[in-house]
């Protein structure tokens, strides 16, 4: 299905000379004068390989027909990740490098999407936000506000992020999985 460069989104399969590749990052560029164009970031899926392709805003690219499905994440076999379709009960195997960064997101029947090509399993969509604790951070600092500088912390995952001074070892935070930054403090 042909769709126009720049409605392109991450986690989106095109097809280019009749191979896979998964959008990692498309940003859209309008110069003050020019042609706007998009740049998409993407990883072939046959082999893992990385190249960036430049497109003007309106040219067409071949999106190729995935099946978005949902799974629940069930478990880490070395390498791999087990997912279990709620439906059939029918587990899938994704290899690790289908989730990249967003890996150590993943929490126990954690519900994802999985884009689903030809019955493999080519790219992953989280949820939006993720509520992990605060495992490691500096103490506050007497008289520093909160509208002032974030500070590093480590989370529950191991993964690393910055968050107001006031937060604290022990708090449970909102994460954005795109990009792992706080959000706000978890309201439990």
């Amino acid at each position: 299905m042909k769709v126009i460069a720049s409605s392109v989104r991450k986690g989106n399969i095109l097809e280019i000379d009749s191979k896979l590749y998964v959008v990692l990052t498309a940003e859209s560029f309008h110069p003050g004068k020019g042609t706007p164009t998009t740049q998409i970031d993407m990883r072939r899926i046959s082999d893992g390989v990385k190249t960036t392709q430049r497109y003007k805003t309106t040219e067409q690219v071949e999106r190729a027909y995935v099946e978005d499905m949902n799974h629940n994440f069930l478990y880490k076999e070395g390498d791999d990740f087990v997912f279990m379709n709620p439906e059939n009960y029918e587990q899938v195997t994704v290899k690790a490098d289908v989730l990249g960064d967003q890996a150590s997101y993943l929490q126990e029947n954690m519900e994802c999407i999985l884009s689903m090509f030809q019955g493999t399993a080519v790219a992953i969509q989280l949820p939006a936000r993720v509520t992990l604790e605060i495992v490691e951070t500096e103490p506050a600092m007497k008289g520093q506000t909160a509208s002032s500088s974030y500070k590093p912390a480590i989370l529950s995952n191991g993964a690393r992020t910055n968050v107001p001074p006031h937060i604290t070892v022990g708090t449970r935070v909102v994460i954005q999985t795109e990009d792992g930054s706080y959000v706000e403090r978890a309201k439990d």
